[in-house]
């Protein structure tokens, strides 16, 4: 059967047994129908966080359609809970982008799955409008301050930094001309919109502690200067109280359920190559307020998701995870290793040898963090047990534990070693994650550590612009930020091109976002857009509703 068929085979519990079994009082749940509840944030308990263990699942750099991370993560705690511990997995929130395009969603796979599987792809709990509505109310209060005669803080509108955003990959958008029509619809001057994933708003709602937090970093967002020079931030134009008023219910973490029953919280969906690439910290220490042992993902390759959850997420929260569960399939070593995306599905053991490089120095990677580590294989019906036997063995050179998960098949059950394997990691473990870098470096210093040390570039160039940004950052007193470095997914450089294990290559940072708000800059190497197109075919041909309101061809 195909994924949604799976998922409506399930016959799935009301969220209050799903709650109630996690100690939440019903009458405390936000309903969105019978499957889908806000958690209130009183429920955090931080003494019980601080006991709590907490497991990261990350990866090699995938194939062009993922590796499935969100799969193992949901297998993984499904298969700890059947041996006996009591765990929640803590994901994103989809995004249409990818839905619609060539990944498509990001509820799971087969028997490791969350549900109900259209809604949470789709539209769910409405998420994603909110913050869209926020992000485009600064855009709109911008433009009507510049176009004031009488209340005009005098911004000039060629520095103007802040864009718009749509949940949707539409490359038309990415740069455009807003005011035209006359002296009564705007001043014109060049805008352009991002992926709602990419947004600000959607970073800064990741990383608030609470309500008045968010506040506060919606006030610190850097909109651009006046005539005179003067920083203008969204508290000067007394934005940031209505931004955060349609944010109340969306800092709400959403609970839903996986195929087997066990809790997920799902919240944020920043992502990874343009983003920080995490679910939101309340919905983190909110799992592990109400559980044992916390799954959660960062999305992409370690170098990008992973890489951000330490050195930001973990920087602001003080969170730190036990245990590191790094997805490998044989798809993607031979993919890497030069065999042609159409035939990474065929036996190939000589291309799978080559793309052993890549997993190498993703491992290396986590050890320079200093977390405990496991290595997942994600099998696909089309591996071969010589495959298997050949990953297995070349972890075992390299000291990790590498154990086959068959969860989109059997779900939790297909998990359940990789579970006690991960438990057992997580539980012996006494390491706390060192930060790649200390904060109070400066941003050329933190950008190069990251590109040496986790991509292994040789060295890292700034184009004019981005020396201007970082002239800029630094006389407005932003350069203690952490970076998130915004680059292809597809390689561990910044060019898509380079597969396995590249060295000797240079990456290119062409300008340097500021987000002031969500309290970190953007460094955006080689041609990545915070934009995305969607592919010659897009996943949306395929998506079809019946005249019963039964959707099809969801991914």
């Amino acid at each position: 059967m195909t994924d949604i068929e799976i998922a409506h085979s399930i016959e799935m519990k009301h969220i209050s047994e799903i709650a109630a079994g996690m100690g939440i009082d019903e009458e405390d749940l936000e309903l969105y129908g019978k499957y889908k509840a806000k958690i209130p944030l009183g429920y955090i308990d931080i003494e019980r966080v601080s006991k709590g263990t907490l497991i990261l699942v990350s990866a090699i750099s995938p194939t062009p359609a993922g590796e499935g991370k969100t799969t193992v993560s949901i297998g993984l705690s499904q298969g700890i809970n059947r041996i006996g511990r009591k765990s929640t997995v803590v994901l994103r929130e989809p995004s249409l982008g990818p839905v619609f395009g060539i990944k498509g969603g990001a509820a799971g796979g087969g028997y490791a799955q969350v549900l109900p599987m259209e809604d949470i792809n789709l539209h769910f709990t409405g998420d994603f409008s909110a913050i869209e509505k926020a992000n485009n109310l600064l855009a709109a209060l911008i433009d009507n301050n510049i176009q004031s005669k009488t209340r005009s803080i005098g911004i000039d509108p060629r520095t103007v930094l802040w864009k718009r955003v749509m949940d949707m990959n539409d490359r038309s958008l990415r740069n455009v001309i807003v005011g035209l029509g006359g002296t009564m619809s705007g001043i014109p001057r060049e805008g352009g919109f991002n992926i709602t994933a990419a947004s600000e708003i959607m970073a800064a709602l990741c990383l608030a502690d609470n309500l008045p937090d968010l506040k506060r970093k919606m006030g610190n967002i850097f909109i651009g200067f006046t005539n005179a020079r003067k920083p203008v931030f969204a508290r000067d134009l007394k934005a940031h109280g209505a931004m955060t008023a349609l944010l109340k219910d969306a800092i709400k973490p959403n609970l839903v359920q996986t195929t087997e029953h066990t809790p997920a919280i799902i919240h944020g969906g920043p992502f990874a190559n343009i983003a920080q690439g995490t679910n939101s910290v309340i919905a983190t220490r909110m799992g592990m307020s109400l559980s044992d042992y916390v799954v959660t993902e960062a999305g992409f390759g370690f170098d990008l998701g992973a890489e951000k959850f330490f050195d930001i997420k973990c920087g602001y929260s003080g969170l730190s995870p036990k245990a590191v569960v790094l997805v490998a399939t044989a798809r993607a070593l031979k993919y890497h290793g030069g065999a042609e995306p159409d035939k990474v599905g065929e036996p190939d053991a000589e291309a799978l040898k080559k793309g052993l490089a890549n997993l190498t120095k993703h491992v290396e990677n986590i050890r320079e963090f200093g977390i405990c580590a496991v290595v997942a294989i994600n099998r696909f019906a089309t591996d071969t047990g010589e495959e298997i036997r050949i990953i297995k063995d070349h972890c075992r050179d390299l000291g990790i534990e590498a154990v086959v998960a068959d969860v989109w098949a059997e779900g939790g059950r297909g998990a359940e070693e990789l579970a006690a394997v991960v438990v057992k990691s997580a539980d012996n473990c006494k390491n706390r994650f060192k930060p790649m870098y200390d904060w109070n470096w400066d941003i050329p210093k933190k950008i190069e550590t990251v590109a040496k040390k986790i991509y292994g570039a040789n060295a890292v160039d700034f184009t004019r612009r981005a020396r201007a940004d970082l002239s800029k950052i630094e006389k407005l007193g932003l350069d203690k930020l952490p970076v998130c470095i915004a680059k292809t997914q597809k390689s561990l450089s910044d060019n898509p091109e380079l597969l396995g294990r590249p060295k000797d290559f240079v990456v290119t940072v062409r300008e340097i976002e500021i987000a002031s708000g969500a309290g970190f800059v953007i460094p955006i190497t080689g041609d990545i857009m915070r934009m995305p197109g969607l592919p010659a075919k897009p996943a949306a041909e395929g998506i079809d509703v019946d005249e019963g309101g039964n959707i099809t061809g969801l991914l």
